[in-house]
């Protein structure tokens, strides 16, 4: 069953451009089963079986991957670990910090850290405008954050100069990108996930530079 869900994965990716080693996508379907286990108890996930959880959260998690920028990746509000995970197996090269305020979720997804062996992640229980790292990020990242203008409020600051902060979205968001501060520039790309009947657009949004 391991076997045939790593294959699923990496034609599939396959499909959207992403390469994946077979030693990633064990990993990733080692991440999927945790999740689910832990899910009976900690109701992490909205996902109650592997197809769904495959679809509407590995595959779509990594559908962000080609617009990671830099070497430093923070993930803002991660939840069970979306995206930051799914990242953090298929980019060993860069580094991931995943943000969180709530127990219940870091609990969780540093036991997947442990459990893993991924040596390229840190899991901060914090909220993103407490959050003051010692280095700004090349890359912000969240998947389920309020509003783009928002986001940017409470996480602007995590994002180095010239970096880049990504928003995950489903419907193109009309009123969102009408209401962005001035300083900031948006970029939105329709994203195409396998299996996915719904709507899904990566927002890029970098701070304009002074001319």
């Amino acid at each position: 069953m391991t076997g045939h869900r790593r294959n699923q994965l990496i034609s599939q990716l396959k499909l959207m451009g992403i390469g994946l080693s077979n030693s990633q996508a064990k990993l990733l379907v080692r991440f999927g089963d945790e999740l689910l286990k832990w899910n009976r108890a900690y109701n992490l996930t909205a996902a109650g079986n592997w197809d769904e959880l495959q679809v509407a959260h590995l595959l779509d998690c990594l559908a962000v991957r080609p617009w990671l920028s830099g070497e430093r990746v923070v993930d803002v509000g991660t939840g069970a670990g979306l995206p930051g995970l799914p990242l953090a197996i298929a980019g060993p090269e860069k580094e991931f910090a995943l943000l969180d305020s709530n127990a219940k979720r870091t609990r969780f997804v540093t036991h997947c850290v442990v459990e893993l062996g991924l040596a390229n992640v840190e899991v901060v229980r914090s909220r993103s405008e407490d959050y003051r790292p010692t280095q700004a990020f090349d890359t912000v990242v969240t998947r389920a954050f309020a509003t783009l203008g928002e986001y940017l409020s409470k996480a602007g600051h995590l994002c180095r100069d010239g970096g880049r902060v990504l928003a995950m979205k489903g419907r193109y968001p009309e009123n969102e990108l009408r209401e962005l501060p001035a300083h900031w520039d948006a970029t939105v790309n329709r994203i195409e996930v396998p299996e996915l009947n719904r709507e899904r657009h990566i927002v890029v949004l970098e701070r304009k530079q002074d001319l």
